[in-house]
């Protein structure tokens, strides 16, 4: 579409919707290096777990140690929904001072 038409620069541009997605999955393997199941602080790694397991009690979600592939999806996001809630609630207190 592009190909014969000439910016204002005088010159051709060359297929700029291949450009765009380049730029677009560069993005998404940028954005993906946060979620491939690495922690960010290996250290937090042994709390994050506690947090999963005491956080799958209070919701009354048997947790198994290892492999939980057989758990709903419903279930797994709740334990994680939780998790986020927590720790946000943990970092607000941080910043404000309170223990």
């Amino acid at each position: 579409m592009y190909q014969n038409q000439q910016n204002s620069f005088g010159t051709q541009p060359q297929n700029i919707g291949a450009q765009q997605n380049a730029g677009a999955q560069q993005n998404a393997q940028g954005n993906n290096a946060s979620r491939s199941g690495r922690a960010v602080v290996p250290e937090a790694k042994g709390a994050l777990n506690q947090m999963k397991y005491e956080i799958a009690s209070e919701l009354g979600i048997n947790l198994k140690k290892g492999y939980n592939g057989d758990l709903p999806s419903r279930q797994a996001g709740y334990i994680g929904g939780y998790m986020t809630k927590r720790l946000i609630e943990q970092a607000e207190r941080s910043m404000s001072g309170q223990a």
